[in-house]
């Protein structure tokens, strides 16, 4: 019997090749991938520790200086005390939020103030204060009030160019309504409203109830406001007979769509 063919036994020393190569089938790629996730998540977690360690940490990002803006009555020096910045901490750390209310608390004559982080090392104090737009006189001293009717502050000397304000309520119905508070807001909304040159001039804002408020100009000149109401109106009224008769002395704005006026 004849054996089997060259082609049957195939070529000698040659494997045979059709099942393919080894089995590394999908299991390759995965590992792959398994790994290259594993290498990203230490990275990430190496350099969440480096930032954790570089705010708090670190040396390069802590408070070594303070700056102030905005003070015009108060000082560097008083607000920076209070503000108590923690030299040496670090800048991330630091609450911005307990300063301003300290500041707020301690120094009444702030309106507003901005605690802002200045990095890589700073602090700033951004500070707006209040301005007085009447005076209360009080035991010699002089009590300022602001747009807001905040009684802020008390100073020796009265600020130029400040009205001086006579609350002198007589007992009456709006008395009784409104309260000396209700008053004081009412005369501060007057001195908020009067035109600039005016209100340069004024002297005394004299209230005695709701709807009898007047001024006391410079040169003795008086102006009779009435209430609080329709003040823009009663400005452009004023600001208008002010220049019809310059030489007047009373002013009466009280209707000012009947407004009046007098030598003396």
């Amino acid at each position: 019997m004849a054996g089997p063919t060259t082609a049957q036994r195939g070529a000698p020393g040659r494997a045979d090749t059709s099942a393919g190569p080894p089995h590394s089938g999908p299991e390759g790629p995965r590992i792959g991938r398994r790994t290259l996730l594993i290498l990203i998540g230490v990275a990430v977690a190496l350099l969440t520790a480096l930032v954790i360690w570089a705010l708090y940490g670190s040396s390069w990002l802590r408070v070594e200086k303070v700056s102030t803006s905005g003070v015009e009555v108060l000082t560097r020096e008083e607000v920076e005390a209070v503000a108590a910045t923690p030299i040496g901490a670090p800048l991330v750390s630091v609450d911005t939020d307990a300063m301003e209310r300290r500041l707020r608390q301690k120094l009444p004559r702030i309106g507003t103030v901005d605690v802002v982080r200045s990095w890589p090392d700073g602090i700033g104090l951004k500070v707006t204060e209040r301005k007085p737009v009447l005076l209360v006189e009080k035991g010699g001293a002089f009590v300022e009030v602001d747009a807001e009717g905040v009684r802020f502050a008390t100073v020796d000397k009265a600020p130029e160019g400040v009205p001086l304000l006579e609350l002198t309520p007589e007992p009456s119905a709006s008395l009784r309504r409104f309260g000396g508070d209700g008053l004081l807001r009412e005369a501060v909304r007057v001195a908020g409203e009067l035109p600039a040159g005016v209100a340069e001039d004024t002297e005394v804002v004299r209230v005695t109830s709701y709807d009898a408020i007047s001024l006391r100009l410079t040169r003795d000149r008086v102006v009779t406001w009435g209430s609080g109401e329709d003040g823009r109106v009663k400005a452009r009224v004023l600001t208008a007979l002010m220049k019809a008769a310059p030489k007047a002395e009373q002013f009466d704005v009280s209707a000012p769509t009947a407004p009046a006026v007098s030598t003396s």
